[in-house]
């Protein structure tokens, strides 16, 4: 067993596997897509479902809790790794990326799903008028509202937290006449408030499993935009502009899930969330040696 800086030193320049986070569950959808995208990769996914969810957390704490499972995914030998949820992304990533990396390891690349999804929001609005579904941690960090201030100016951004759209679908009750009350609810008050809305983010990644229902309430002309497949085409432009990170991805198929919940809870819902059976394993302790 070695001490978690130990094996980040020893794995230094060697390729290993993708690595992608979540706090819980939704990050799957993303790695759903990453594997399509990159289907001879190397994957490790871990979820941090014992301390789930982040949305409600500090930014202090979502940041201390997601660069413990970067840099145990950095551990496992992981030179790249995806914070595939909003909330790290918002809370924790910009942090991670200037303060930690150059001192971890500067040739290491954490990235996030919040700047490939407003980078190619122009393409979608022909109002110029956005919505954005999200969880209340992700709407009161405005970090799509930066992003977009940034990248697109013209842009108007309308954000709407969901509160109970990630327990309906961790609670697997997405098909229940339930959620189409609390869907039509959210879809009502969000175009209300900008009646312009012609593209919508569903910037959570719990929310592509209401997409039925989201897609039931909203008019047609309006898009919904799911961000598995955005961030998997952004993260294949990345490595042809990066090849030297390419050559950092091991190419075995491989795929192994980690979470510091009983595995047993996890592979359950996760089947449902992959869309395939799946098994995972148990990470008691994330500072732990490995």
């Amino acid at each position: 067993m070695r001490l978690i800086a130990d094996a980040i030193k020893e794995s230094i320049g060697h390729p290993g596997p993708i690595g992608v986070f979540d706090s819980g569950y939704g990050g799957l959808t993303i790695l759903r897509e990453l594997r399509r995208a990159i289907p001879d990769a190397d994957f490790l996914y871990l979820g941090d479902n014992a301390r789930a969810p982040y949305g409600s957390r500090s930014f202090d704490l979502v940041y201390n809790f997601t660069l413990e499972a970067v840099r145990y995914l950095f551990a496992r030998g992981c030179q790249l790794v995806i914070l595939a949820c909003n909330t790290a992304s918002a809370k924790a990533l910009r942090n991670i990326q200037q303060h930690d990396l150059p001192a971890i390891d500067p040739a290491r690349r954490v990235l996030g799903v919040i700047r490939p999804t407003t980078e190619i929001i122009d393409r979608y609005t022909d109002t110029g008028h956005i919505g954005l579904f999200a969880t209340p941690g992700t709407v009161a960090s405005q970090s799509y509202d930066l992003e977009l201030a940034k990248l697109h100016p013209g842009i108007t951004l309308h954000s709407h937290a969901c509160p109970m759209w990630v327990s309906l679908v961790e609670n697997l009750e997405a098909d229940s006449p339930g959620a189409d009350y609390f869907v039509k609810k959210e879809i009502d008050s969000l175009l209300s408030a900008d009646p312009l809305i012609d593209t919508i983010i569903l910037g959570c990644t719990h929310y592509p499993l209401l997409y039925d229902k989201i897609r039931h309430y909203t008019p047609d002309n309006i898009k919904i935009l799911i961000q598995g497949k955005i961030v998997a085409e952004s993260l294949l432009d990345y490595l042809c502009r990066h090849p030297e990170m390419d050559r950092m991805i091991t190419r075995g198929r491989s795929l192994e899930l980690l979470t510091t919940e009983e595995p047993d809870k996890f592979s359950g819902l996760a089947s449902v969330f992959m869309g395939e059976n799946i098994s995972s394993l148990r990470v008691h302790d994330l500072n732990a040696p490995v």
